[in-house]
């Protein structure tokens, strides 16, 4: 008999397993279908010896000490600031847009006191700001939009920005200096060893045992178990009862080339041209010395394993019936971007999963409602 039974080896699940074990010395079995721990932050060694991300860059970044600090139990890190160029009429150019992205675009010479006022004579006016492409064109005006947003936005999602809920684009900032970091918290950093080892490490506890390569549902009524900690989709999870809630997919492309680099940053996007999104040097992130470079291309898909919740309001709509049948579901705890379907960071998921473990020390039932995971 198990204490608990968790489904999934990601942040979520993994995060919940470590303290349950060490904080609460309960037993926990944790599950995954697939053969590796890490869930989406897998890393793995390529034939070349490369350290590569399976299911595409992942880039650890937040403002939450207590979260970084809890992570820095179980690896010691690499500093590392992430930079993105999208490939816009010919030039590669920053984004989040800057002023050098102006500059270079539009073959000018603006200050950093003058990028407001070009701004907002581009800008169009929204009366109530509500949807991705109202986010862009308010601030930036439709031509940029179209350059950078648009057609990205399109490929990743499957939907036009106009159909996509605000917090989609209210993600990616606009500077009006040289800024050209991708992100702007207080810690960036990517896990020294590599994220597999990170995970690796947490689970590493006598009171944990991981089963791979395991459906839930095929072990669910065989393994006896007390409670269950599900990070998986929250719709799977009740055979679909209301329907299926639309997730987004990837296919990635891996290629190791035999020459030293291939882009000057990390990651470049392709709004306007090609069928994927970006590609991914993983050099770049890691700091890894090797006469070769792999590199992956991100192709968005409609179906596959899923990744990403589409924030549209029909979808969340739909949820909120899933969410009334979990809060009714005893013993049974929903954590993590899959399960409360919600499109969250790493650093917001390791987040929600130490609140979850607090309510579940403080006694609150998993019928409660569990409070919205910002990440400051």
């Amino acid at each position: 008999m198990f204490d608990w039974l968790i489904v999934g080896a990601g942040f979520a699940g993994s995060v919940l397993a470590e303290r349950i074990a060490s904080q609460r010395g309960e037993s926990v079995l944790i599950v995954d279908r697939r053969n590796h721990v890490g869930g989406n932050a897998y890393d793995r060694f390529d034939k070349a010896g490369l350290l590569m991300h399976q299911y595409g860059p992942h880039i650890f970044h937040t403002n939450a000490k207590s979260i970084f600090d809890h992570l820095s139990k179980f690896t010691a890190w690499r500093p590392y600031e992430h930079r993105v160029l999208a490939e816009v009429d010919g030039q590669l150019l920053p984004i989040p847009i800057n002023l050098d992205t102006v500059n270079k675009l539009y073959g000018l010479s603006l200050q950093e006191e003058d990028v407001e006022a070009f701004f907002a004579s581009k800008a169009e006016t929204v009366p109530e700001i509500r949807t991705s492409e109202d986010v862009v064109v308010s601030r930036v005006g439709r031509e940029l939009y179209e350059k950078f947003f648009q057609g990205y936005t399109r490929k990743q999602w499957g939907v036009d920005p106009s159909q996509l809920d605000k917090s989609v684009t209210a993600r990616v900032p606009v500077r009006t200096n040289r800024d050209d970091r991708y992100f702007g918290d207080t810690f960036q950093f990517m896990p020294l060893d590599g994220y597999t080892r990170m995970f690796e490490t947490m689970l590493a506890h006598p009171r944990i045992k991981v089963m791979l390569q395991t459906d839930y549902r095929d072990v669910r009524d065989i393994i006896p178990h007390k409670r269950l900690i599900f990070t998986g989709p929250v719709d799977e999870y009740f055979d679909y009862r209301f329907g299926r809630l639309p997730y987004r997919s990837l296919a990635f492309e891996h290629v190791t080339l035999e020459r030293e680099w291939h882009q000057p940053v990390a990651v470049v996007n392709y709004p306007q041209t090609q069928a994927y999104t970006r590609v991914t040097e993983y050099k770049h992130l890691t700091g890894q010395v090797h006469p070769h470079t792999t590199l992956t291309y991100e192709y968005p898909r409609a179906s596959g394993d899923p990744y990403y919740p589409i924030p549209m309001e029909a979808n969340a709509q739909l949820y909120k019936r899933y969410e009334a049948l979990a809060r009714a579901t005893p013993d049974v705890w929903f954590v993590g971007r899959l399960a409360t379907y919600r499109y969250y960071n790493m650093d917001q998921v390791v987040g929600q999963a130490l609140a979850t473990f607090e309510r579940i020390q403080s006694g609150v039932p998993s019928t409660a409602r569990q409070p919205e995971m910002v990440v400051a």
